[in-house]
């Protein structure tokens, strides 16, 4: 059973300092490269979905999140408001409110909806002492967010279509989702007082489960303030239960905002938000792949992709060489010579580095290496070319295959 806290500072990939703050972890090197592959693949994946990206600032004026229901339904969990001379602005607790922001702040027409708005943002929640742990749990949040301004005829495609983009990451990421949620209301204070909200936006919800034959439970108690959700859940090796990844359907903030679009009769129109994220916040989404895959991340997203070998000082050009070709090539290589131990101690220390390559005296004078695969398997040997060649398509193919022998 894996930790991905024992994990992270083993790998070096994030660690904390109480000086820093608790829940406010900070990323080492390799840490970072696994962050930005993966912040990289999100938004590559969600431009060929049609969505655009902004950015927008972490701190809001008190009024915004009034206006948007926050202060009233989410305020214990916001960190306290700032004086700025005679206003008071907050960390923000989440994106929607600056998204609704943006989308009013010109006119639209029917013509441009779906309008899909995403960004990998900064976000801050006031999490209690006692509940915050490694990155699954912290105060300072980079969440994958995006909102879709739609019509409520599109509403139900837009999220069955961020359904499909959430598996199809959770394929290339090689983890699973535990069961899918629909979170609906409880009792209290906490949710917006809007039956008729609330039944329009179930009623899509459960359409597009349906109509995607998803399995699902329902869940009172577990909704967003301004109306339900999916949520995707995971399970860590301790068997806890955490949401990941949620789809949402939002009618409230629309119209809190006063947002509308000009439709084909030349009136206005109030539009639909729908609110997605593929991974969540990519710390829990870094501290679950951790846990899932003990540190052997996929191909695609291992901060070191090849491991070259040389197996005496003879061979240090010849690693160099390679090295430096994969890196021109895109790919992550180092070199691991014998000043670090031998042959056999650095073959283990590598273990969690997909591809290695080593290179003897044979293999340098030919331009030939001996590959070895992390999970034990020695293809026969290749040119070095072909290695780089083989890599950079697995790598580019995403997934978590190791090897195509064609």
């Amino acid at each position: 059973m894996y930790d991905h806290r024992r994990l992270g500072r083993e790998l070096d990939l994030f660690d904390t300092d109480p000086l820093m703050g608790a829940g406010l972890p900070y990323w080492l090197p390799d840490g970072a490269i696994v962050r930005h592959t993966l912040e990289e693949y999100i938004r590559d994946a969600e431009r060929r979905a049609g969505y655009r990206h902004v950015y927008s600032p972490v701190l809001g004026k008190r009024e915004l999140y009034e206006t948007s229901g926050h202060w009233d339904h989410y305020g214990d969990d916001m960190f306290p408001p700032m004086d700025v001379g005679a206003e008071q602005v907050l960390l923000r607790p989440s994106l929607c409110p600056h998204h609704a922001l943006i989308y009013r702040s010109r006119s639209h027409s029917y013509r441009e909806l779906p309008l899909r708005m995403a960004e990998l943002g900064g976000m801050y929640r006031s999490e209690l002492s006692g509940v915050l742990g490694g990155l699954t749990r912290v105060r300072s949040i980079t969440l994958n967010d995006a909102h879709i301004f739609c019509t409520v005829e599109q509403a139900v495609e837009e999220a069955r279509a961020a359904l499909e983009l959430i598996g199809r990451a959770y394929a290339d990421l090689g983890i699973r989702a535990a069961r899918y949620r629909l979170s609906l209301p409880g009792e209290g204070g906490k949710y917006v007082a809007d039956p008729e909200l609330w039944r329009r936006a179930t009623a899509l919800l459960r359409e597009v489960l349906d109509g995607s034959g998803i399995p699902y439970e329902a869940a009172e108690g577990e909704a967003a303030f301004y109306g339900p959700k999916i949520d995707v859940q995971i399970t860590d090796p301790a068997g806890r239960e955490a949401t990941l990844s949620t789809v949402q359907i939002d009618f409230h903030q629309p119209e809190r905002f006063d947002l509308h679009y000009i439709g084909p009769d030349g009136a206005k129109h109030r539009p639909v938000m729908v609110h997605r994220s593929i991974i969540g916040s990519v710390e829990r989404a870094v501290a679950h792949l951790l846990e899932e895959h003990g540190g052997a991340f996929p191909p695609w997203l291992a901060p070191v992709q090849l491991a070259v070998l040389p197996v005496a000082e003879e061979q240090y050009d010849a690693a160099h060489d390679l090295a430096g070709r994969a890196r021109e090539l895109g790919l992550r290589a180092e070199v691991a010579g014998p000043e670090q131990g031998t042959l056999a101690a650095r073959i283990r220390a590598a273990r969690l580095v997909p591809y290695q390559a080593v290179i003897g005296g044979r293999e340098a004078t030919a331009g030939l290496v001996a590959p070895r695969l992390r999970d034990g398997r020695r293809p026969d040997v290749l040119p070095g070319t072909e290695l780089l060649r083989r890599i950079g398509d697995r790598v580019a193919a995403r997934g978590t295959a190791l090897w195509d022998p064609s």
